[in-house]
């Protein structure tokens, strides 16, 4: 049985998806963020609104950092706190895509302990608990267990494979693209492909319950740098991220390294 934050968040990404639903393919009002940070849309907001006043009504005591609520230093101090992005693939959802998800995850002590990545149009729910593994749809997850990096699948946009980020050579995986980022990394856990990279500075709010998928399922995951990631940061943005099996990943960061 999922311990209480997990069905907390079970139940909340099941309602987004109810929300999400009804404004999907119906024209939702988009509106541009300040700064190029990119479209946000009504259902974004709506889940938001929904998810916080849901939770933190729940988890009273929990900190509460998402995509679409204006942050502040309160969440610094709790022991828990939440970590949401309404929509991940807002982009896709405009453009009528099914391939959106709802990321929600609980940070303690900067490691997630509780995650579930909700793609609804899909219905594929996945979820994870901190030493307790990952699944899909209550089937247990298992990362991939390739070893040879030139058959390796990896997701990633193009411009990761630009030379000037592989000084040990560019990697010889077949490449391919999910808009998501939460989505990336859950079929990184599921084994479906065996990694995923993003040299882009990203929010914690697409990181946070991937990673703990990713982790429970038996992958790996690390900034850019190979550098461990904490959540909850006072700045929520992580210098990118590279997650794979134990294998690729080393023969990523292998290639990472100077020669």
């Amino acid at each position: 049985m999922p311990g209480p934050d997990l069905t907390l968040l079970i139940d909340a990404a099941q309602q987004a998806g109810k929300i999400a639903e009804r404004h999907w393919t119906r024209d939702p009002q988009v509106w541009d963020k300040p700064d190029g940070h990119g479209p946000v849309t009504e259902a974004d907001l709506e889940i938001d609104a929904m998810l916080r006043e849901g939770l933190t009504a729940a988890r009273p005591d929990y900190g509460w950092l998402s995509e679409e609520t204006r942050d502040g230093p309160e969440r610094l101090t709790r022991e828990a706190t939440f970590i949401v992005d309404p929509i991940d693939g807002t982009r896709s959802f405009i453009d009528g895509q099914k391939n959106f998800a709802h990321s929600l995850a609980v940070a303690r002590q900067g490691q997630v302990t509780a995650a579930v990545v909700y793609l609804p149009m899909l219905d594929r729910l996945y979820t994870a608990e901190l030493g307790r593994g990952a699944s899909l749809n209550g089937t247990a997850l298992a990362a991939s267990d390739i070893s040879d990096e030139p058959g390796a699948t990896v997701l990633a946009s193009r411009p990761n494979f630009l030379t000037d980020h592989w000084p040990g050579g560019v990697p010889t995986v077949q490449r391919s693209f999910r808009p998501s980022l939460a989505y990336r990394l859950a079929l990184v856990g599921q084994g479906r492909f065996d990694g995923m990279i993003t040299f882009r500075d990203s929010w914690e709010w697409d990181i946070a319950a991937g990673a703990l998928i990713v982790t429970e399922a038996g992958a790996r995951i690390t900034d850019r740098d190979s550098n461990p990631l904490r959540f909850n940061n006072p700045r929520p943005l992580l210098p990118g991220v590279i997650a794979a099996n134990a294998p690729i990943h080393a023969a990523l960061m292998a290639r990472r390294a100077s020669t």
